[in-house]
């Protein structure tokens, strides 16, 4: 399931950067004794008892406001409430309760999402302040008192935070379904394809980059299985986001690749692979999913002898990690070749849930090395003394050796490739390798 998302919101100067970079354990916010210092939302990862998560810091709220300044980060933090799962609503308890206070809270409720109320600045040790029951006249439960600059009280809020999260076990009728993340930059003809695949003009189709601005999941059946598409908002440069509403649709595009099962990367081919397809397909490398290359508009390609092969190499050459990905050619507009994603996406789903026996892994393992013999250092050699699968989605293998540095990572390319080519290939799935270091008992 993908990440729950949670959004600091609050007044301006609540100190809401401070507990963001408490919670993701880095100074990544600008922390600064001036309202509204942080003018943009800035987002990143979290954990809390094993449960990833990622934080969305705000611009202040000031809703009556007209300055251009404010009204852009009330609009911020307007679409980060929009995108949250949970909200953590910061307040001052050394100001106590303002106007602005309430209407921030009236607009919380509205949402009906899981609010936490934390009243920050409770810098004292010991019994809660008297100030603290003010709080409650903002209607939004028990207010949690902390001190983000002096790390008081937050293992509280964070339990209460992980106590609204969705639930993360996939429903049955869930499971049946192949998830398949649409992903690509803006203007690839993502929407258009869904378009074609569903046979309807369920999601709205324009030549305006970065329409989609929100994921769309669709379910879809046919004879080939069952599947729910994700249209995903196209992910942009972090230089040309002009838009602030285009920077949620970049959170919202990771979440729909943690979500997916298969993720199509869906490429323009009258532009070719650019450095921000690179960036997307990293993306969901790094996520572990399983991927397919679509290259679309293939019919505006204008075409001789060798250059599907040609255009094939190239995609290749700019994407060189991801060798494993099947590359399909289509055109969204006039259907050509759509009919041969669905067992694309079968197969990838398949290769992407493998397991194989510890036994037959081994067997190759032993064989590649009699092919090439380990790497040494100073004249000690790289022993391999077994290997088994530890888990799927992406297959995911721990090699045991007597020294993890003695492992360098041609090698374990190496051992990858000859996974690969014993087992089918493993067509469109990452494999990674964890290196385990193990001292092997003297008989």
């Amino acid at each position: 399931m993908s990440k729950p998302i949670v959004a600091l919101i609050g007044r301006p100067n609540v100190g809401k950067s401070t507990f963001f970079n408490y919670l993701i354990g880095e100074r990544k916010s600008i922390v600064q004794d001036t309202p509204g210092v942080t003018r943009d939302r800035i987002y990143a990862d979290s954990e809390w008892r094993g449960r990833v998560f990622t934080v969305i810091d705000t611009g202040g709220i000031e809703p009556k406001s007209n300055s251009e300044i404010l009204v852009q980060m009330r609009r911020q933090a307007q679409i980060a409430i929009e995108t949250a799962d949970v909200i953590i609503f910061l307040t001052d308890i050394k100001q106590g309760v303002t106007a602005d206070d309430y209407e921030v809270a009236t607009m919380l409720r509205k949402t009906q999402k899981p609010i936490v109320l934390v009243c920050n600045k409770a810098d004292s040790i010991g019994e809660p302040p008297p100030e603290l029951y003010e709080f409650y006249n903002l209607g939004l439960g028990d207010p949690y008192p902390v001190s983000s600059i002096n790390q008081l009280g937050m293992g509280e809020v964070l339990d209460a935070v992980y106590e609204s999260f969705p639930n993360q076990e996939e429903t049955e009728e869930e499971s049946e379904y192949i998830k398949v993340a649409v992903i690509g930059k803006p203007n690839a003809g993502k929407s258009s394809l869904i378009n074609k695949i569903l046979g309807e003009d369920r999601l709205i189709v324009s030549n305006i980059a970065g329409t989609t601005r929100d994921s769309i999941d669709t379910k879809f059946e046919n004879e080939c299985g069952r599947y729910i598409f994700i249209d995903t908002a196209g992910i942009r440069r972090h230089s040309k986001i002009e838009e602030e509403i285009e920077k949620y649709s970049i959170i919202r595009a990771k979440s729909a690749i943690e979500h997916s099962d298969v993720c199509i990367l869906t490429i323009d081919a009258t532009e070719g692979v650019t450095d921000q397809d690179t960036k997307i397909a990293g993306e969901a490398h790094e996520a572990g999913k399983g991927v397919i290359i679509l290259v679309n508009k293939w019919d505006l390609v204008e075409k001789e002898n060798g250059t599907l092969e040609a255009y094939t190499q190239k995609v290749y050459q700019e994407l060189a990690y991801m060798t494993y990905a099947p590359i399909i050619f289509v055109s969204a507009l006039t259907g050509q070749r759509i009919d041969k994603i669905f067992p694309l996406i079968n197969s990838v789903n398949e290769e992407n849930n493998r397991r194989i026996t510890t036994s037959q892994l081994n067997d190759v393992i032993a064989e590649s090395i009699t092919m090439v013999q380990p790497p040494s250092d100073k004249g000690r050699r790289l022993k391999i003394y077994y290997a088994t699968q530890v888990s799927t989605r992406p297959p995911t293998f721990a090699v045991f050796c007597n020294s993890a540095k003695l492992f360098h990572f041609s090698y374990q390319r190496y051992i990858e490739n000859q996974i690969r080519k014993n087992f089918g290939g493993l067509k469109g799935t990452p494999v990674r390798i964890l290196v385990r270091e193990k001292k092997r008992e003297e008989s």
